[in-house]
């Protein structure tokens, strides 16, 4: 319709049994149309689902270790890490030492080296292991995630 003044386009409103919606208010005059403001509302909340159903959320799963892990065990539990971890998840590995376990973190040292070779190529250190108490934690990611 072109430029028109505020009074002639709630008039146009009405006449049409609609409503005056301001679209954008900071353009030079302000651009408005003439709809049912309430299908415009419903029209705007359904966009804003079907964005929200494409997105993916990112969850942290956890993985639990013990230092004297079999190999079969390891290969297991690596394999189910690969799998969270090309699901685009991140994965926080955990490594319970108990009673006097505690005084062989070399060989907690030494698994977390062999798990990080094992998925070295899909998996990205997001924190570094460290000590919490009687447990070693690091975090991985993928790598898609990472970059």
């Amino acid at each position: 319709m072109g430029v028109v003044t505020l009074q002639k386009a709630m008039q146009i409103a009405a006449d049409a049994g609609l409503d005056l919606v301001e679209i954008s208010p900071n353009a030079e005059p302000p651009v408005c149309k003439i709809l049912d403001f309430s299908r415009f509302k419903y029209d705007a909340k359904k966009r804003q689902q079907e964005s929200k159903k494409k997105q993916k959320k990112v969850s942290l799963k956890e993985m639990k270790f013990k230092v004297n892990i079999g190999q079969g065990d390891l290969d297991v539990k690596l394999r189910k890490i690969r799998q969270f971890l090309e699901d685009g998840d991140k994965v926080k590995i955990s490594l319970w030492f108990k009673g006097r376990e505690i005084v062989h973190r070399d060989k907690g040292k030494e698994l977390f080296d062999k798990i990080i070779e094992n998925l070295g190529a899909i998996a990205k250190i997001e924190s570094e292991a460290k000590m919490e108490g009687k447990q070693i934690v690091m975090v991985l990611s993928s790598q898609s995630i990472a970059e």
